[in-house]
């Protein structure tokens, strides 16, 4: 907007900044980002906050909107900006709809999970009576700033939780991708999906890795971006996952949860043909490569059985159930039998 930049650049009126940061971010770079903005003179309140699955309730998003109340901002010209993993950018996303009604805000994500999926899409929401994500709403931020600097500084098994919502993408939309992560996988997770030159025989496999997840997930998400059509590929994972996710907490990361999910999913789709028995084992085998488990003691019969009946409460009365029909090609299914899904179980119990 001409009239807000010449505003910004006038000096006629100060520019101001209401930051959320997760407290490990704060740590590692609270001081470059205070840096920034003392640099840029920009009259600023940084609120460093645990954003983990435990504190992610409507109790954090109220602490956050009592903050952000009294800096006082404007609501159409002085964006709220999350700078942390998913959980923060959820949280921070449902404070700002809920403010006035519809707050701008920004996203930095600063995970490898965040970057490739919390970035992207208009969801925001908070955990509710033992559910994930119960309570939220869709609204999308103004931008969302991509720096994958941020994903040197986090642990390896943070770098593996995040592969598990790429290898979702290449399971459901694109070989390429499957094949890049199938090839490359150790190495994204010893460099931390950094890119280096003279590493010739990778490629910059970082950056492809994470353009076309973002770009398939865009693919999916941008013509249903308020989930109209409850049909959604980028659902694969996320039928099991959330009951085992908030059963389990906090031993396993959402992405960890998710390719659980997949995995038995998988198992499913052989035993209805969908997919041979050598692409079923290429999936395990790129899961296990990717350091990413693909079963858990807590994922028994009677969960699974519960979780289903969840999906259908809450899916129109159908499972609409994503599975792979290839690497990289998929449906959604209503069709799977009890029968079916307990012999892929007892399958996938026994490997």
């Amino acid at each position: 907007d001409p009239q807000q930049l010449e505003l910004a650049t006038s000096g006629k009126r100060k520019l101001r900044r209401f930051i959320v940061i997760d407290e490990v971010v704060d740590e590692l770079y609270g001081s470059k980002v205070r840096e920034y903005f003392e640099e840029n003179n920009v009259q600023h309140k940084i609120l460093a906050l645990p954003t983990t699955e435990e504190t992610k309730s409507m109790d954090l998003v109220l602490n956050i909107l009592q903050e952000v109340q009294n800096f006082s901002i404007d609501r159409r010209t002085e964006p709220i900006i999350a700078i942390g993993g998913g959980v923060c950018l959820d949280i921070v996303g449902l404070a700002a709809s809920l403010y006035r009604r519809r707050t701008p805000y920004i996203r930095v994500p600063t995970t490898l999970l965040s970057y490739v999926d919390a970035s992207v899409g208009a969801k925001n929401g908070v955990n509710f009576l033992k559910c994930k994500n119960k309570l939220g709403g869709y609204t999308p931020p103004v931008a969302s700033f991509l720096d994958r600097s941020f994903i040197q500084s986090i642990p390896r098994r943070h770098i593996s939780n995040g592969l598990g919502e790429i290898l979702k993408m290449a399971l459901m939309k694109h070989k390429g991708l499957f094949g890049l992560l199938k090839c490359h996988g150790k190495y994204l997770l010893d460099t931390k999906f950094q890119s280096y030159s003279g590493s010739a025989d990778h490629g910059d496999a970082a950056r492809q890795a994470t353009r076309i997840a973002i770009e398939t997930m865009l693919e999916e998400l941008a013509p249903n971006l308020w989930e109209d059509d409850l049909d959604r590929l980028v659902d694969f994972g996320h039928l099991i996952s959330p009951e085992l996710e908030m059963r389990v907490l906090p031993s396993l990361m959402h992405g960890e949860a998710v390719n659980i999910d997949m995995a038995f999913m998988t198992y499913v789709a052989h035993v209805r043909g969908l997919i041979t028995a050598e692409e079923k084992e290429q999936i395990i085998q790129c899961m296990r490569g990717l350091e990413l488990p693909v079963w858990h003691s807590s994922c028994s019969w009677p969960l699974i059985k519960a979780a289903l009946t969840e999906r259908l409460k809450h899916s129109g009365g159908q499972l609409r159930m994503p599975l792979p029909t290839g690497l990289g090609t998929a449906e959604i299914f209503n069709d799977t039998s009890e029968e079916t899904l307990e012999r892929a179980y007892k399958l996938w119990v026994r490997d």
